[in-house]
């Protein structure tokens, strides 16, 4: 007799993360000093929060009344400000009532997803795609369909060949855009060919929008939320981790028609109750003294992505496919070699830990993702330096 419980098929099916799985490819070991791990795995900002925001977050935890629950979608003060911070950053008003703040941008993806589509529905995912978009889906029932770019377009979809593939069953479509995990910054006529396309066929867009504050100075990545029609089609997701080097304190944002925003705070409520209070505080700080701060990291963080890039661009053997905000994605020189093994060998020849392209779908064999947020700017051509040597 079988005594132990019976998992959930849906969850049992799906893989574990791929960040767990590759940072157990170099768990135990030991690197030498004149070859240390360069770890481009996980997308994480190579920086600590600023001084101020520690120091500021140190007075709020001596504050009584700083550690108990806050409403369900967050601090009303964070609320107005996160709107606010909305409507300036697109032009375009943003109410309180229309926002909501989560436990990062994961569980807005989750709560979304939740309050748009139940077992059976089908949801288009471009593909590389971000494994956890895909593996929540999983999880939940709803089917992921899956949209390839084309050749040649530097990973950027295409809504005609998405409109192929919208049946009875799709509830919406899913954008991420500087994208994860290729980098590739879609441009505006692309996220508004979409959201049409959305409109058109009653679907929702989700639009993930977590590095919008990588692009370059005054680039508004599009207008949609001028188009008072928005709250009917966008669902739009967003992060504090990257901008303000906030990952460990779970703090994102969602921002939806009311109607639909009612939805998610009755998941919300029993996911979590209410986001984590000190990831708020520190969000709220972020919003109203360290957007500067922010611009100057990104920045560096562009010069690094440029020289990176160029880097790749000069290789013989790499290809670099796209690259923006925090990520290069890049076709391994080795035919008929899956990159999950083209990564091991990284890892294990040549001490540099990257995500495999098979980790983002089917069809990504000939494909890896360098995450190069979290390397010093000195650590760059050690990367490209290493990448030629490593099979030649």
């Amino acid at each position: 007799m079988n005594l132990s419980p019976t998992a959930n098929p849906w969850l049992a099916a799906v893989d574990p993360s791929p960040i767990g799985e590759t940072k157990r490819w170099v768990l135990g070991r030991t690197f030498p000093p004149d070859r240390p791990l360069v770890d481009l795995s996980q997308a994480v900002p190579g920086y600590p929060p600023a001084i101020e925001l520690r120091r500021h977050l140190g007075e709020r935890l001596l504050d009584p009344t700083a550690h108990g629950y806050t409403p369900i979608l967050g601090l009303p003060v964070l609320r107005e400000a996160y709107a606010g911070h909305l409507s300036s950053f697109y032009g375009a008003p943003v109410t309180p009532g229309e926002v909501g703040i989560t436990s990062g941008c994961n569980q807005a993806f989750c709560l979304a997803l939740m309050s748009l589509a139940k077992a059976g529905d089908q949801v288009i995912l471009p593909r590389p795609h971000y494994f956890n978009h895909d593996m929540w889906m999983r999880m939940q029932g709803v089917e992921p369909v899956s949209l390839d770019f084309r050749p040649g377009s530097g990973a950027v979809p295409s809504a005609e060949d998405a409109e192929r593939l919208i049946g009875p069953k799709t509830r919406a479509i899913v954008l991420i855009s500087p994208n994860n995990p290729t980098g590739a910054v879609y441009p505006a006529e692309t996220i508004h060919a979409f959201f049409a396309l959305a409109q058109r066929r009653g679907i929702a867009l989700i639009l993930d929008e977590t590095y919008k504050d990588f692009l370059p100075e005054g680039a508004r990545p599009h207008s949609l939320f001028a188009d008072p029609a928005w709250r009917g089609t966008l669902v739009h997701l967003y992060s504090f981790s990257k901008v303000f080097a906030l990952t460990g304190y779970r703090v994102g944002g969602v921002t939806a028609g009311a109607p639909l925003i009612a939805e998610i705070e009755k998941a919300m409520d029993c996911v979590s109750i209410c986001p984590p209070r000190l990831g708020q505080e520190a969000a709220l700080y972020g919003l109203e003294h360290l957007l500067p701060w922010a611009r100057r990291n990104t920045e560096g963080l562009k010069a690094r992505a440029d020289l990176l890039g160029n880097g790749l661009q000069r290789s013989n053997r790499w290809r670099l496919v796209s690259i923006g905000a925090y990520f290069a994605y890049v076709e391994h020189p080795f035919a008929g070699q899956r990159s999950t093994n083209v990564s091991k060998r990284l890892a294990d020849e040549e001490n540099l830990l990257t995500i495999p392209g098979d980790m983002f779908g089917a069809g990504q064999e000939r494909f890896i993702r360098l995450a190069f947020a979290n390397v010093a700017d000195d650590k760059i051509p050690i990367v490209l330096e290493r990448l030629e040597r490593f099979g030649a």
